[in-house]
């Protein structure tokens, strides 16, 4: 008698689950160009709970990797270097490699980050750490596609700075 009781409950929380993750579904395919693709799929159960900080991560990342697209497309030093926080030896580095194509005579256009995997290490108030995978997925240079990239796992320092979230290091890791 118990277990008949149980049961309606239980169609109703599987089929609540199934609603979330065809609204996450829908949500994601809408966004499918501003957010990278994340390979791993949050648990169902986390979304009942609330959102996971990787899909609020992944959200700011996209954004950061677009506004990044965006500079290197435009050739646009002062605009990659704001991007990174002052004295960000990943952002010297950033500028001078786009230094070194622009040299050339050459800009990158359609630059695209595949973000492969992606967890959350810990966050503070204006600090995030972030454990990252990922690869250049898309971007071409004088009409010619860029080669393949590998995937590179590595971990990201963010900073808050005037509300814009800022990559202050970047460290090659082992794949998480």
């Amino acid at each position: 008698m118990a277990t008949r009781r149980a049961l309606p409950g239980l169609v109703i929380a599987v089929l609540v689950t199934m609603a979330l993750g065809s609204v996450v579904a829908t949500a994601v395919g809408l966004r499918r160009d501003a957010v990278p693709e994340v390979v791993r799929v949050p648990d169902s159960s986390r979304l009942v709970a609330g959102p996971r900080p990787e899909a609020e991560a992944a959200a700011v990342l996209a954004a950061w990797d677009a506004d990044r697209s965006e500079a290197w497309a435009a050739g646009d030093v002062r605009r990659l270097r704001a991007l990174y926080t002052p004295g960000s030896v990943a952002g010297e580095h950033d500028v001078a490699m786009l230094r070194r194509w622009l040299d050339r005579g050459l800009t990158v256009q359609g630059l695209r980050t595949q973000v492969l995997s992606l967890r959350q290490v810990s966050r503070s108030p204006g600090r995030w750490v972030l454990s990252v995978t990922d690869r250049i997925a898309a971007g071409s240079a004088a009409g010619s596609r860029l080669p393949a990239d590998r995937a590179s796992a590595r971990r990201l320092v963010l900073r808050e700075v005037r509300g814009r979230w800022l990559v202050a290091s970047v460290r090659l890791s082992r794949p998480s």
